[in-house]
């Protein structure tokens, strides 16, 4: 199998993969909720008012017609209308995710900028002390809990030093004119700070101690032998030679904690009050939001999905000995 047959099933089994998810979604939260006006008509509301709100939710129709209707509205990014905003789905999930995106993204590069090497380094130092303390450290950020890094993190540098804000993505009360404007400020880094560094020290140990094991593997490969016996320097060999060819499974873990970060973490964003992806499911699947909580597990998957297709693509590029079979 050549190179575009391999990407074209490929891409038709992410795509079926994604179609398979959609209907478990809507079936399920239809199973759990059958009537979602139940939770949002209040108490004192006219027989009549109630079929009016379930009309202009298009619950009266047949369930397969609703499903049909899902599937082409989600294929044009139409998630309906959330019965807690009382607005489109798509603009609260796409204002979320951003916010998201920003905290996660700042954590997991800052994480993975520090582990990747650092991980090199180790094994180049393995069995030494530092080796050593870099392990334990790695091991005990991934072990604690998130929310008890956040508020020892809150409590030393919110509360004793007083050096950064322990809430929010900006000081109250502010304006701004969309989200560029949002982010593009000294207060907005000041109030990011905190939050991404908890979830980055949490991200450090994966490549740390992947890269480092990885490493230990590739030292014993016959090409490292022979770059040793030219005479090449140790960190050349670690940095151009051994380390390109340990970055296939820290690859595999960078793809699946994006994904997984496109969901946020809802524990540091509830800790921090950061108004993401993660906090917003909570709160959906805590008011009945159906259509909300929906649309953002199917925006989860379609973005794990994605990534883990850019990550086969990447395979083929780092490692040439991987075939198309």
């Amino acid at each position: 199998m050549n190179r575009r047959n391999y990407l074209i099933r490929r891409a038709l089994q992410a795509l079926a993969s994604l179609f398979i998810i959609a209907t478990l979604l809507f079936f399920l939260f239809r199973m759990g909720l059958p009537d979602p006006t139940t939770a949002l008509l209040a108490e004192g509301l006219s027989p009549e008012q109630r079929e009016a709100v379930r009309q202009s939710f298009g619950l009266d129709q047949p369930l397969w017609r609703q499903y049909v209707l899902f599937l082409q509205n989600a294929v044009q990014g139409d998630f309906g209308f959330s019965f807690h905003y009382r607005a489109p789905v798509a603009d609260i999930i796409w204002e979320r995710l951003g916010n998201t995106m920003v905290l996660m993204v700042t954590a997991i590069v800052v994480a993975y900028v520090i582990g990747v090497p650092l991980g090199a380094w180790l094994s180049w130092r393995r069995g030494t002390r530092a080796d050593t303390v870099g392990i334990f450290a790695g091991l005990m950020f991934r072990s604690a809990p998130m929310f008890w890094t956040g508020m020892i993190g809150i409590l030393v540098f919110g509360v004793m030093l007083g050096m950064l804000p322990t809430s929010g993505m900006r000081t109250l009360p502010y304006e701004s004119t969309g989200f560029l404007d949002k982010i593009t400020t000294l207060d907005f880094l000041w109030h990011l700070t905190l939050p991404a560094l908890v979830v980055a020290l949490y991200y450090l140990g994966s490549p740390l101690l992947i890269m480092r094991n990885t490493m230990l593997e590739v030292y014993g490969e016959d090409f490292i032998e022979m770059a040793r016996a030219k005479g090449l320097p140790e960190r050349r060999i670690l940095y151009n030679h051994a380390a390109r060819n340990a970055l296939l499974p820290v690859v595999t873990q960078l793809a699946v904690t994006i994904g997984l970060a496109a969901g946020g973490q809802v524990v540091v964003e509830v800790v921090f009050s950061w108004p993401g992806l993660g906090r917003e499911i909570l709160n959906a699947v805590r008011t009945s939001d159906f259509p909300l909580a929906q649309a953002s597990f199917l925006v989860m998957a379609a973005f794990v999905i994605t990534l883990n297709l850019l990550v086969d693509i990447l395979y083929s590029t780092l490692d040439p000995r991987v075939s198309f079979k």
